[in-house]
């Protein structure tokens, strides 16, 4: 079976990395396509992939299509390769803001889709993927898919109406979390700690709260109660960020950003 990307960012090769990593696809058995020559030879050099400008010679070639372009772009791309699209090629789109009833609507014909909303960590196997399918999908294909996207990450099945949410809580998050990991280094700065050490403590300790989260299936409220000894320092940091509305503005951003999705 071949796999093939229209489309090649940072995402799309993220993935492309995750699946040769995992041995889910060969080199060989992958084939991109891309506007910007630059992108496809890195693609070529950097995977050993292989690659075209052609986005019809693509899907040709491909059992299974990743549309991984912008979204202002991507209705351009499906009225280029609609007519070379047959029932049985499995779709994968990674784009953002538009639904399954979009996508289906602009081929204009019956397509087995797959809904997907991946986020910047695949570039570090660290993903997580939101995933929804549409009535074409059979549940070995979804499976199939599942697998695909969980070579860079986490894959979890979401309703559709979901997927606006799932923008804001992960999508669109890792910048919420860079610019936290951010501040506090900047504020270990301000205490003296030299610039690198302060990044490599905020992010070890981010990282690490999310992984002792993960593994011991711990609420966030449990850990935040054990760290915050009786009139200790932690407690009174926690004074000031709630006194600052810092969970209300989290909670207001990532409405914001929902609300933006939901737009597109």
């Amino acid at each position: 079976m071949k796999i093939g990307f229209i489309g090649c960012g940072n995402m799309a090769k993220a993935i492309i990395s995750g699946l040769i990593g995992s041995s889910t696809f060969k080199p060989d058995e992958i084939i991109v396509s891309d506007h910007d020559n630059n992108q496809l030879m890195d693609a070529k050099d950097r995977y050993g992939v292989n690659i075209t400008a052609n986005n019809s010679e693509l899907v040709l070639e491909s059992e299974m299509i990743v549309l991984a372009v912008k979204p202002q772009v991507l209705y351009g791309v499906i009225d280029e390769i609609s007519d070379t699209v047959s029932e049985n090629k499995l779709i994968i789109s990674i784009v953002a803001g538009q639904s399954i009833n979009k996508i289906e609507s602009k081929f204009g014909g019956k397509i087995k889709l797959v809904r997907t909303m991946p986020n910047t960590p695949a570039l570090a196997g660290a993903g997580m993927t939101a995933v929804c399918r549409n009535c074409n999908v059979t549940d070995l294909e979804l499976e199939y898919a599942l697998k695909i996207l969980s070579s860079f990450g986490r894959a979890e099945v979401v309703p559709e109406k979901l997927m606006d949410a799932v923008v804001a809580v992960s999508g669109s998050s890792p910048a919420y979390v860079a610019m936290l990991i951010e501040a506090m280094a900047d504020a270990a700065v301000l205490e003296g700690m030299p610039r690198k050490q302060a990044y490599m403590f905020a992010e070890q300790t981010v990282y690490g709260t999310a992984k002792l989260l993960m593994d011991t299936g711990m609420h966030p409220a449990e850990l935040k109660d054990m760290v915050c000894s009786p009139a200790g320092t932690t407690i009174g940091a926690v004074k000031v960020l709630e006194a600052k509305g810092f969970r209300s503005a989290v909670m207001e951003a990532m409405e914001e950003c929902a609300d933006i999705s939901k737009n597109l």
